[in-house]
C-alpha cells in the first residue's frame, strides 16, 4: 500500500489535545486546559436556532453564508468599531479555525513564509505546516506585555515572507495589543509588503483596556481580521466564524470554502445572527465574570510566590514553573499524575513559554480555585530549594 501524505502525517498535535486526551482516563480531573466558557449557550441563542429550524433554515447557504447574517456583522463592526465594510467583504465560516485555513489557502503558496507568535496558538503552525508552506516564529516576550518587537521581527522577515498572523487579546499570553502596537504592525506589514492575517476571536473579552481591531487602520487593504462567536457567546459547538477582507481576497477565501464545507451549518448561522444582532449583555457579564476569576486565580498565585502573567483579556493566564524540579519532564502531565489537575504544556505554544502552563479561566469559580490550589501546593512540593 502507498504511503499517506508525509506532510500531513508529520504535522505536530497540539499539546492541549495531547492533555485533554491524557486526562480524559483519570477519575476526578480539574480541567484548566482547554479554552471553553463553562456557561451554555444563552437561551435567546438556542431559541433562534429552534425557529430557524421550523421555518426550514436546514439547507445550503451561500459558501460566504446567509446575507442575513452577513449584513448583522457589518451592522456590528460598525457599531461596535466604526469599521465600515460591505457585505461581499465578509465570509461566514465553520469557525473561526476554518477561517484561518481559507485565508493561508488563499494568500500563501506552498514554500513561502508567514510569521507566527511565540507564543502562539499551535493550530497556527499547523494550517502553515499542511499546505506545505513555512511558518517563522516570531518572539512575545513575557517582560514586554507580550506584544511583538517590530526590531526582532526586522530579524525574522525575509523575502519569502508573504503573512504575519497576529493575535490580540492573545491566546495563551492574554496580551492585547494598543493601538501605537497596531501602527507599527501595520508599517511593518506596508514595508515588507506582507498580509496581515489578524485573529480577533477574543474581540469581546477585554479587561482594562478595549480590543482595537487592526482593520481601524487599514488603508492599504493588506488586513484579513478573523473573527468568531464561539468565546463571546459560548458556542464553541455550534462551528460559526467569519472572515472580513478587502473584497477581492474575500472572494477567494468564499470560493476555497467549497472544497473544505461547502459552507457553515444553515442552522447554526441563524443563530449566530440572533447573537450578533440582540442585546450584548451576555458578553459583558461574562467578561466581568472572567475578571473577577482571573483576580482571584492571581491573588492566589501572588500569595503562594508563584509567577504568574495577569492577563488584559481573553480568558487564560501563564503561570512559570521555571523553578520546579520533577521527574516528569511534562509538566502539564507531572500536574495530572500528581495533583489532578489538568493544565495545557507551554511547550506547545512555542519555545518562549516552554518553562510555564496556561490555566483557562473559563470554568466553574470553585474548580478553578481549587485547581490553582493544587497547582500551588505541587510548586511548594517540587520547588528548588
Amino acid at each position: 500500500m502507498k504511503a499517506l501524505s508525509q506532510t500531513r502525517s508529520s504535522l505536530p498535535r497540539s499539546g492541549i489535545r495531547q492533555i485533554m486526551d491524557y486526562s480524559a482516563t483519570i477519575p476526578d480531573v480539574i480541567h484548566l486546559e482547554v479554552g471553553e466558557p463553562n456557561v451554555n449557550t444563552p437561551l435567546h441563542i438556542r431559541e433562534a436556532a429552534f425557529t430557524a429550524m421550523n421555518e426550514g433554515f436546514t439547507h445550503y447557504t451561500a459558501n460566504a453564508g446567509l446575507i442575513s447574517l452577513r449584513s448583522s456583522i457589518a451592522d456590528h463592526l460598525k457599531r461596535q468599531y466604526e469599521i465600515q465594510v460591505n457585505t461581499d467583504q465578509i465570509v461566514v465560516t465553520a469557525g473561526a479555525v476554518n477561517a484561518l485555513v481559507a485565508t493561508v489557502l488563499s494568500l500563501v503558496e506552498s514554500g513561502e513564509e508567514v510569521l507566527i507568535p511565540d507564543p502562539g496558538w499551535p493550530n497556527y503552525e499547523q494550517i502553515i505546516l499542511s499546505q506545505e508552506s513555512i511558518p517563522k516564529r516570531y518572539k512575545l516576550l513575557p517582560d514586554s506585555g507580550f506584544v511583538p518587537d517590530i526590531a526582532e521581527l526586522e530579524q525574522v522577515v525575509t523575502p519569502k515572507t508573504k503573512a504575519i498572523i497576529i493575535n490580540s487579546p492573545g491566546n495563551p499570553t492574554g496580551g492585547v495589543l494598543s493601538e501605537e502596537n497596531i501602527k507599527e504592525l501595520l508599517a511593518f506589514a506596508s514595508k515588507h509588503d506582507l498580509y496581515v492575517i489578524s485573529d480577533e476571536v477574543y474581540d469581546g473579552i477585554v479587561f482594562e483596556d478595549k480590543h482595537i481591531s487592526p482593520m481601524s487602520y487599514d488603508t492599504e487593504g493588506r488586513v484579513i481580521s478573523v473573527f468568531g462567536f464561539s468565546k463571546n457567546y459560548a458556542m464553541t459547538g455550534w462551528r460559526v466564524g467569519y472572515a472580513v477582507a478587502p473584497q477581492q481576497i474575500a472572494a477567494v477565501i468564499a470560493k476555497v470554502l467549497e472544497p473544505l464545507v461547502s459552507c457553515a451549518s444553515s442552522v447554526s448561522q441563524k443563530a449566530a445572527e440572533a447573537a450578533i444582532s440582540s442585546t450584548q449583555e451576555f458578553v459583558h457579564e461574562m467578561r466581568e465574570i472572567y475578571q473577577a476569576r482571573r483576580d482571584s486565580a492571581y491573588k492566589l498565585l501572588e500569595e503562594a510566590g508563584i509567577k504568574a502573567y495577569k492577563p488584559k483579556g481573553a480568558f487564560y493566564m501563564m503561570i512559570d514553573l521555571s523553578g520546579i524540579e520533577t521527574e516528569e519532564e511534562n509538566l502539564a502531565i507531572a500536574l495530572v499524575k500528581e495533583s489532578g489537575v489538568a493544565v495545557a504544556p507551554g511547550t506547545t505554544f512555542g519555545s518562549t513559554t516552554a518553562h510555564m502552563i496556561r490555566i483557562s479561566l473559563a470554568t466553574e469559580d470553585s474548580q478553578l480555585l481549587e485547581g490553582v490550589k493544587r497547582i500551588c501546593d505541587f510548586v511548594t512540593k517540587h520547588r528548588k530549594q
